[in-house]
């Protein structure tokens, strides 16, 4: 019962320090990673996937940082469209660690998107969660059929095993779409 109240943020367990409730108790949020099948589903629409590349390539420098990697790794790079409805509802652009994950290379993505096989496959232990918007631009737009310059939302996640990256994936939502969570 202890441990529940303290994993839950409402007391302070110190071994040989005691146990204390804390005046200002943690509020705390638990995020599961969709799988994008999944939720388009369960909208009641018919969901569809088109893998739009996938590539082993050296790691820019944005993903370098999201991982706090100082060097550029080859990883396995995948583009993904997921369409509800046969409309685009999710572009999917993911860089994946093939030294944390090596099975993924065995993966046929074109029949499996990888947030799906990786949510199933692959257990981690830390994550990181951003949420922003951006405009449409170039290829964005086209892949999500949205003229230029709409404002689109962007989910960002970077997921560790220990202290090996995993994966990082930037999910850039159609317009219109919504992030519901509730406990």
């Amino acid at each position: 019962a202890m441990q529940n109240l303290s994993l839950a943020g409402l007391v302070d367990r110190k071994r040989k320090g005691g146990t204390h409730v804390l005046t200002d108790p943690v509020s705390r949020a638990t995020f599961e990673i969709p799988i994008t099948r999944r939720e388009v589903e369960q909208r009641g629409a018919k969901y569809n996937y088109q893998l739009i590349s996938r590539e082993l390539e050296n790691t820019p420098i944005a993903i370098m940082a999201r991982f706090g990697i100082q060097q550029p790794v080859r990883m396995l790079h995948v583009v993904a469209l997921h369409l509800a409805e046969n409309r685009p509802y999710i572009l999917e652009d993911r860089w994946i660690d093939t030294r944390s994950t090596p099975e993924i290379l065995n993966v046929d993505l074109t029949r499996e998107s990888a947030n799906e096989w990786l949510v199933r496959h692959k257990p981690y232990s830390r994550i990181e969660i951003r949420f922003s918007a951006m405009s449409a631009d170039g290829a964005v737009a086209r892949h999500l059929a949205t003229p230029p310059g709409s404002a689109l939302f962007v989910i960002e996640r970077t997921t560790w095993i220990g202290q090996a990256p995993i994966t990082a994936v930037q999910a850039v939502a159609a317009p219109g779409y919504q992030l519901a969570a509730s406990n």
